[in-house]
């Protein structure tokens, strides 16, 4: 229940700030945990991202102003909302509801309105979650290193996913196999030699570390990469049943999904620091994902 309050009292300080500057910081600071870790965990539960969520209360309380008929002109209400010219509110109003700012105020006319959110508890079902929680002593791993900004929008933004693209299409991949050295033995000998961990160390704000990475072993060869020491930690895993490889995306992102709306609120933990790792691997000729969660007693 816990965990529930601290993600109401997110959203409490966002509702009361939409005509002022929401510092993202803050309403981590909230929820108590990082700006990027409360972004992520915000998108998969909600399935919108938190600027998104932010920018559609925002037109839904503008609009409502425009309609009531109370607001002075349109630039009053566009600068309450955070838009510095008529012209951007327009282009943002028209492309959420579908008409301009001046059309909200005819009566009869239609908008959307989304509400505010509100964190609880349901009942979705008696599927059945797989998982271990297992402590292991710290480790070392190496790899190829990318800082990416917590919100990245557009096509042409460098993301974790281009990294990876990048990396398979130029080779890095191929490479940092070959020096990777053995599977250490608290790890499945089913895996791949490279997988990928994240937000193992600070960045700044509104940034989150992102690396393809391999275990250190004796006969690992490190040179040229950027290596990590993960502290001792207890992990909760999560893993896969095999699939295709076109079956990836939805696995994955279905793990992530259960992890933050069905097991973390109720089991009793917290989430350390946002670190996971995405361990891959193949079984039966299948491909199959383990992800790993640092946690702590709540």
């Amino acid at each position: 229940m816990e965990w529930l309050e601290r993600m109401n009292r997110a959203i409490d300080y966002i509702e009361t700030n939409l005509t002022e500057n929401i510092e993202l910081s803050e309403v981590a600071r909230m929820a108590c945990c990082s700006s990027y870790q409360f972004q992520r965990m915000f998108s998969f539960i909600t399935d919108v991202t938190l600027s998104e969520y932010i920018r559609r209360r925002r037109l839904t309380l503008a609009a409502l102003e425009l309609q009531h008929g109370g607001a002075g002109k349109v630039i009053d209400v566009a600068l309450k909302y955070g838009y510095e010219s008529p012209v951007s509110f327009a282009r943002a109003f028209h492309s959420l509801h579908g008409i301009t700012p001046a059309m909200a105020r005819q009566e009869g006319i239609a908008l959307k309105a989304y509400p505010r959110l509100s964190f609880l508890i349901t009942i979705k079902g008696a599927e059945a979650m797989n998982y271990r929680i297992e402590t292991k002593e710290s480790f070392e791993v190496f790899g190829i290193e990318g800082v990416f900004p917590v919100n990245s929008g557009g096509e042409s933004a460098f993301t974790p996913a281009k990294l990876w693209e990048q990396s398979h299409a130029n080779g890095d991949v191929k490479r940092l196999e070959a020096r990777a050295g053995n599977l250490p033995s608290f790890v499945s000998q089913n895996l791949h030699p490279v997988h990928a961990v994240c937000s193992y160390r600070k960045t700044g704000p509104e940034t989150f570390p992102y690396m393809l990475c391999a275990f250190k072993d004796e006969a690992s060869s490190m040179d040229g990469y950027t290596s990590v020491t993960i502290p001792a930690h207890t992990w909760v895993i999560f893993p896969s049943e095999p699939h295709s490889w076109d079956q990836f995306g939805e696995t994955i992102e279905t793990l992530y999904k259960r992890f933050y709306t069905e097991w973390l609120p109720t089991a009793g933990y917290e989430q350390v620091d946002g670190i996971e790792f995405e361990m891959y691997g193949v079984k039966d000729g299948l491909n199959y994902i383990e992800l790993w969660f640092a946690v702590r007693k709540v």
